[in-house]
C-alpha cells in the first residue's frame, strides 16, 4: 500500500479515537470546598465514565447526587453531579457516622459509601447513607487546571 492510500485509513482512526475520547472523558469544573484541600471551588477536572472506569476505595469520583442533596457538596458546574472520594466498597465496613449503618457494617452489594475530604463542609454517607452503584458516573483522573493559577504538583494532565 503507497503511503497515500494510508492516509483515509489513518484520518478515520484518529476520528473514531476522538469520538470514543470525547464519550468517554468529561471536563467538569468543581463548584464547592467539600473536597478541600484536594481540590477547590473553580478547579477544573478530568474523569474518564463508566463503564470504561473502575472506581477503587480511596478514589475521586463523579456521582449522581442523591435527591435533597446539599449545596455543601462540590458539584459539576451547573449539574447535580458531586465530587467525592470512594471510602468504602461492597463488602468493606462502612465509614463510621454512615447514615442507615450500624457501626462498622460492611457496604451492601451493588452499593458504595462516599466521603468530602472537607468533613466539616461536606454532604456525603454521613447524610445520604450508602448509594446505588448506578450513581457513580465516572473517576477523577486528575485536575487539569487549578482554580487560583498556580502551578500544578502532582497528578495533573
Amino acid at each position: 500500500m503507497t503511503r497515500g492510500g494510508a492516509t483515509p485509513w489513518i484520518l478515520g482512526g484518529a476520528i473514531a479515537l476522538l469520538a470514543v475520547a470525547r464519550s468517554s472523558l468529561l471536563l467538569i469544573t468543581v463548584e464547592g470546598i467539600s473536597m478541600e484541600p484536594s481540590y477547590a471551588d473553580g478547579d477544573l477536572l478530568l474523569m474518564v465514565r463508566r463503564p470504561l472506569a473502575r472506581p477503587r476505595r480511596g478514589q475521586e469520583i463523579i456521582l449522581r447526587e442523591p435527591p435533597g442533596g446539599d449545596v455543601a457538596a462540590p458539584r459539576a458546574a451547573g449539574s447535580q453531579y458531586a465530587v467525592k472520594r470512594l471510602a468504602s466498597t461492597p463488602g468493606q465496613p462502612a465509614p463510621v457516622g454512615t447514615a442507615g449503618v450500624t457501626h462498622r457494617m460492611p457496604v451492601p452489594a451493588g452499593h458504595v459509601a462516599v466521603l468530602g475530604d472537607n468533613a466539616a463542609h461536606s454532604t456525603d454517607s454521613r447524610e445520604w447513607g450508602v448509594l446505588r452503584n448506578d450513581q457513580v458516573v465516572g473517576v477523577i483522573l486528575g485536575r487539569v487546571r487549578r482554580s487560583d493559577g498556580k502551578r500544578q504538583r502532582g497528578r495533573t494532565w
